[in-house]
């Protein structure tokens, strides 16, 4: 068999087999440059991880629209705090022990004053909160470590360091014997639980005296540390910034806004070249026989004799910046996980309907983002902290040691948001709730609230007006739907017209004046 025979035979046994792979596997000339890889998602990111970090940091830093994406996210996930209610119920009878949850939310709040909570005494738990936020969405993790001591004139020897993940050795990657894996810093075992974290024992990227940077290793037990990630490929280690889908965009996008901003203020400073025949120079930018170049606005220039300009048109910035700006902003929104409008602050394009729905589909992110703060952080330290509050003498609780999940009980009340439109929504949630689709609790749920701590409120309002005699339209015992008062309805309703004649019809009218 000769090569060409060989040739057409091993074509025709090929081309049952392309007909059916996926189109999206195949490859021509049209995807030659679409390289790929099959490495591990640990691979791909050690080779890029420093790089992606540095980067988006200085995105964040410079550049408008990345820094208002992160100010959009931290405000929409932590807002005013993620606060904490504690949920300890009686053994008998189911209801809240409230004295004990006092007890537990008095010292929660005490802790978590800046002097008390924080190593360096810089950082409330509000502030912490934020600040963790930030550093997950642009460095795509951050480590809490524990210190097992007190702090200011706290009794509890229980305090938190936030480490940025510069402090992770990036580079220690090896194997031992027993099946123990160092990968990126972090030793883990067989079925990759960590064990321990390698960070160095300062910022790698400070200088101190001398200009001498420090390099010395400490090694924490993974039981004093929290390390915050959001994994995207199963068995990732480390966590990859936000903005890394979006980073070549927003600094391309920074450099052509750049460029027509200088070409709109040369186009605005330059009005013309003027040349004189004589042999000498002239004008007033002439100093010592020489001409001092300097564009001003309005100002016409003066040539050295025999030169000739040919003036370029400078236009100002091209009509279509705005559309090709918020094309692109739309683009890198999407690969942040913000909508257009957070982060470029432009509503001039929405309505009620898109703008109702753009921020349901983002709020859905931002609730995600806040239970997985509340499952990962909130409730791991408050349950650590309740360990040494309660060894520390400082909360005495019966029965924590055999039975600690009682106490530990809780319910973390994240931010809300305000309503797009509040008439309609408010006219929503009550048809939801009157046809069954919705309970009162999960309407204040939604809304950040608690329906136990709304309901006792409302009752002791309810008693207070009561008491003074005041009747609202706010209350559906009292009044009804359309402003009349519900007749022997309420604790304290008053009868229309109680102290003259109720009024007579027309017809009675009429019928009294017959008689006269």
């Amino acid at each position: 068999m000769g090569v060409r025979s060989a040739f057409r035979e091993l074509f025709r046994r090929e081309r049952p087999q392309r007909r059916r792979s996926y189109a999206g596997a195949r490859v021509s000339r049209l995807t030659a440059d679409w390289v790929t890889s099959g490495t591990s998602a640990d691979s791909e990111i050690k080779s890029s991880i420093k790089m992606l970090r540095n980067r988006a940091r200085q995105i964040c830093r410079d550049n408008d629209y990345a820094k208002q994406a992160l100010r959009s996210i931290t405000n929409n996930v932590i807002g005013h705090g993620i606060y904490h209610q504690s949920q300890v119920r009686m053994q008998r009878g189911g209801r809240m022990d409230e004295a004990v949850n006092a007890r537990i939310h008095a010292a929660w709040k005490r802790w978590s004053h800046k002097s008390r909570c924080d190593v360096s005494g810089l950082l409330s738990f509000y502030d912490m909160e934020r600040l963790l936020c930030r550093s997950l969405a642009e460095s795509g993790e951050v480590f809490i470590r524990i210190i097992r001591r007190p702090f200011g004139d706290s009794g509890i020897p229980f305090a938190l360091q936030v480490l940025e993940s510069d402090y992770l050795i990036d580079d220690d990657v090896q194997a031992t014997k027993d099946g123990k894996t160092v990968r990126m810093g972090i030793e883990r075992d067989e079925y990759l639980r960590p064990i321990a974290y390698n960070f160095y024992a300062n910022h790698p990227g400070d200088v101190y005296a001398g200009n001498v940077r420090t390099t010395r290793r400490i090694r924490v037990d993974a039981d004093d540390v929290i390390h915050l990630f959001i994994p995207e490929r199963p068995s990732q280690t480390r966590g990859v910034t936000w903005f890394a889908s979006a980073l070549q965009r927003l600094h391309m996008l920074d450099g052509y806004e750049n460029a027509e901003l200088v070409r709109a203020r040369a186009s605005s400073a330059l009005m013309g070249f003027i040349t004189s025949p004589e042999g000498e120079l002239i004008g007033d930018d002439v100093v010592d026989g020489e001409r001092v170049t300097d564009f001003q606005p309005g100002v016409f220039k003066y040539l050295d004799p025999g030169q000739s300009v040919e003036v370029p048109q400078l236009d100002a910035p091209d009509g279509q910046l705005e559309a090709f700006t918020r094309s692109m902003l739309r683009a890198a929104a999407a690969g942040i996980g913000v909508s257009f409008e957070s982060i470029s602050k432009n509503y001039s394009q929405s309505n009620y309907s898109s703008s109702r729905l753009s921020l349901l589909e983002e709020r859905d992110t931002y609730k995600c983002l806040q239970r997985y703060f509340i499952e990962n952080f909130h409730q791991i330290v408050f349950e650590k902290w309740m360990d040494m509050a309660v060894l520390s003498g400082t909360l005495n609780l019966p029965g924590y040691e055999t039975d600690p999940d009682r106490y530990r009980a809780s319910k973390w009340v994240p931010r809300s948001w305000e309503w797009v439109d509040p008439q309609k929504e408010v006219a929503a949630y009550k048809a939801a709730v009157r046809s069954g689709f919705k309970t009162l609790g999960q309407v204040i749920s939604e809304q950040g609230g608690d329906i136990e701590e709304v309901l006792t409120m409302r009752q002791a309002e309810l008693a207070m007006l009561d008491e003074k005699n005041i009747i609202t339209d706010t209350d559906p015992s009292e009044v009804n739907g359309g402003g009349g008062v519900q007749p022997g309805l309420g604790m304290g309703a008053i009868p229309a017209f109680e102290d003259t004649e109720p009024p007579v019809s027309d017809e009675e009218e009429v019928q009294e004046d017959g008689d006269d």
